[in-house]
């Protein structure tokens, strides 16, 4: 026993054993979730049809003008939509934290322009085309588009709407962190007012500027729900991909060795996002002074906001119109009908129960898992390459795109006891969405004090009960957060798991997808409002029990469920409030 302890104290480092069994379980979990299935698709991209290892896959996919074609054309609308959804996201953000709008106004913005993240992507690209077709809703108000919906432009206008939220975050993050004081300064100085914004505004947020752009771009080069609703004929990676392997005629070699070649711009963006990081600014101290009032700025901004939402609002607002006329849009006539029709369907339902179920169960296990990695990081002293390996762990899942994750798992999973059931389906989400989760834990649990679990050793409690005791309730907010972001994401995700589930197993995404083909787009919207309001609900459940959380460490759900299993006769340390 004492030979064992020291080779383990050697290679871990002086560290509490239930740490190190966290360490171990963490990394065989993400091995086998994540480095075995890219394993898989790397070893399928080698293999001729006779098991034979060779390149030949590669050297003949390489020199086909269709590949080639399908990948400039994602190069190109991605490339165009990010640097658009970029600009458009700069000009929300600062006018949110430059100019004396109404907050009830700022706020209600807010919540519009995120509205899409409560949506499948597979969405965007059907209203699309019923807002702005040839007789969609806004074609018929305002006159058709002189272009075609479907191919180019459709899929810009698409990628925009479903990369604009996440890029606003990256900035309106960023403008919060801006010292205002810059502005005075450059003002005493005599600046013109454009050198002032350059200084104050633009060259603050160059890092994270460039970082929206990097996001819509992995975003829309990886997405697979856009292209299939809306591309067409125009040939994209991600539907070749799809149709090489779901086709009438799998080809696995040639589609692994696609998914090869989607993962080379993806690693490339991930590390672009950590080169950017240096030109990001860091303040000693940050000014909030409100910014000086100015009519003619913030008439212009609120004009600027006004555009945005009803263009986001007149996309999404098909779906509230479509289900509640007899037919779209030759008899728009207001009925109930289409709508009870569709929900009497028991299939409805039946779909709807597999994907609440499954982000419940993605939602639970991913925040555990990532709690439990964050736990490894930030409050262990395990050896540097412990928390490196963490770290490289977050990076990988953050470079793999969802529609390679998914052919992994159907190369590693085929003929075991998990294809074709919805644990596949639940651990392919929990590595899928693994980075943003373990960095919301670890940013928290950073922040606390590092003395706890010491203080709780000495006063008798085991490190568990002090974990759960003390560090659990006082992350209890973001732990919610977390929960929150997975159950969302696994709920409108579709890149992955539209080549892992069955008919068993379908989800409302992969639902979608089927009714796309049967042209059914009533059932398309009302499934698509059905994953909205739940989203919704959820977010609004989570947010008000992370602020009961913040506001009362002791008080939560989270909280109570900590004491009932960590009690004791023993003395245990009391939880106490961070603090931060």
């Amino acid at each position: 026993m004492t030979v064992m302890t020291t080779l383990t104290d050697k290679l871990f480092g002086r560290e509490r054993r239930e740490l190190k069994i966290v360490f171990a379980l963490v990394v065989l979990t993400l091995s086998a979730v994540l480095l075995y299935p890219l394993g898989c698709v790397l070893f399928q991209s080698i293999l001729d049809g006779n098991g034979s290892l060779t390149l030949a896959n590669y050297t003949s996919l390489l020199s086909e003008p269709r590949f080639w074609n399908a990948l400039s054309n994602s190069f190109a609308v991605s490339g165009l939509s990010a640097v658009i959804a970029a600009v458009l996201a700069f000009g929300c953000a600062y006018g949110l934290h430059f100019t004396r709008l109404n907050p009830w106004a700022k706020k209600v913005f807010q919540i519009v322009i995120l509205l899409p993240l409560f949506l499948p992507s597979i969405t965007y690209g059907f209203a699309v085309i019923y807002s702005f077709g040839r007789l969609g809703l806004v074609s018929q108000i305002f006159g058709v588009l002189p272009f075609s919906i479907y191919g180019f432009w459709g899929l810009l206008i698409a990628d925009v709407i479903y990369t604009l939220p996440p890029a606003f975050l990256i900035l309106s993050n960023a403008f919060h962190y801006i010292d205002r004081n810059t502005i005075t300064v450059s003002r005493l100085m005599g600046d013109s007012p454009w050198r002032t914004f350059y200084i104050s505004a633009l060259r603050p947020v160059v890092g994270a500027l460039c970082s929206a752009f990097i996001l819509s771009f992995f975003l829309s080069f990886t997405d697979f729900g856009i292209p299939v609703s809306i591309a067409g004929q125009y040939d994209v990676i991600a539907t070749e991909l799809y149709t090489t392997m779901m086709g009438a005629v799998p080809d696995f070699g040639r589609g692994a060795v696609i998914a090869m070649a989607m993962l080379v711009p993806s690693i490339a963006s991930v590390m672009l996002l950590k080169y950017v990081e240096r030109f990001n600014f860091r303040y000693n101290r940050i000014n909030y002074q409100p910014p000086a009032r100015n009519r003619v700025r913030d008439a212009l901004f609120a004009g600027y906001y006004v555009i945005i939402a009803a263009v986001l609002l007149s996309v999404f607002a098909v779906m509230f119109v479509v289900p509640f006329v007899e037919q779209w849009p030759y008899k728009p006539v207001f009925t109930l009908d289409v709508i009870s029709r569709i929900l009497s369907d028991s299939v409805v339902w039946e779909v709807y129960g597999n994907s609440v179920g499954v982000a419940l169960a993605s939602a639970v296990t991913g925040t555990l898992l990532c709690y439990a990695a964050a736990m490894v990081n930030a409050r262990s002293q395990l050896k540097g390459w412990c928390r490196t390996t963490m770290d490289s762990f977050a990076m990988l899942t953050n470079t793999v795109p969802g529609m390679v994750l998914g052919i992994g798992f159907l190369f590693a999973m085929s003929g075991t006891m998990l294809a074709n059931t919805f644990a596949i389906l639940v651990l392919v989400n929990l590595v899928h969405f693994f980075t943003s989760p373990y960095l919301m834990a670890t940013s928290a649990l950073s922040k606390m004090n590092a003395g706890w679990e010491t203080t709780g050793a000495l006063m008798g409690d085991s490190w568990l009960k002090t974990v759960m005791r003390v560090v659990v309730p006082n992350s209890a907010a973001t732990l919610w957060q977390m929960f929150q972001y997975m159950f969302v994401s696994s709920m409108v995700t579709i890149s992955a798991v539209v080549f892992l589930s069955g008919a068993r197993t379908m989800l409302i995404t992969t639902k979608i997808k089927e009714l796309q083909y049967f042209e059914k787009f009533e059932e398309i919207f009302v499934l698509s409002l059905l994953i909205f309001f739940t989203n919704v609900a959820v977010k609004l459940i989570c947010d008000a029990l992370a602020e009961r959380a913040r506001k009362n460490p002791q008080g939560g759900l989270i909280q109570s469920i900590m004491r009932r299993l960590s009690s004791s006769r023993t003395p245990t340390l009391s939880p106490v409030s961070t603090g931060a």
